[in-house]
């Protein structure tokens, strides 16, 4: 039963935000008393942060080549974006709606937001390039203005563009590149 509130609250979160579900939607798409959503999550804020938690999932390990998976993030994001139910970052979604400095939803943003920074930060090591902090940082803020841009603009070549800046600074660091291949 936790899992189906969680699958059905992250729907109804992502697709329509946190602040306009309210708990008797949830329980009301799954057919179940609010009590017994309730004795799941006993607030809205506990189902609020267990629909984040349940979405901050590291990178899998992956064999391929460093730049392929940093580049392919890139990708990945425009492939996303395309599907038409894009709605920018769920982590910065609850942060921005919540607007409560204090919620847990911040530190899971945070979380996740530094999970993918390490995750380039560690890829860009294995290129061999030196100044891992600050490039892994930069290719966050690509990733990051990329989603803010899709959100405005409704255009998944955001992504490609900011792919481009990526392969720049990644060449200007030294990194080796290739080919993307379509």
């Amino acid at each position: 039963m936790q899992e189906r509130i969680l699958e059905t609250a992250d729907r109804l979160f992502y697709g329509q935000g946190i602040r306009a579900v309210g708990v008797d939607t949830i329980a009301a798409e799954i057919g179940i008393s609010k009590r017994t959503l309730y004795n799941h999550f006993p607030s809205k804020d506990d189902l609020i942060v267990a629909y984040l938690s349940r979405r901050l999932r590291p990178a899998p390990p992956s064999d391929r080549p460093p730049m392929e998976q940093i580049l392919g993030a890139f990708d990945r994001l425009e492939r996303t974006i395309a599907t038409g139910v894009f709605r920018g970052c769920p982590f910065v979604n609850a942060v921005a709606e919540l607007k409560e400095p204090a919620h847990a939803a911040n530190k899971i943003a945070l979380a996740f937001k530094e999970q993918r920074r390490v995750w380039f930060q560690e890829l860009l090591g294995r290129l061999g390039i030196k100044e891992t902090e600050s490039l892994s940082m930069q290719l966050q803020i690509l990733i990051d203005g990329a989603i803010a841009a899709a959100i405005v603009r409704g255009d998944p070549k955001v992504a490609a563009a900011a792919r481009e800046a990526a392969t720049v600074l990644l060449k200007v660091a030294g990194a080796p590149l290739f080919k993307k291949q379509r």
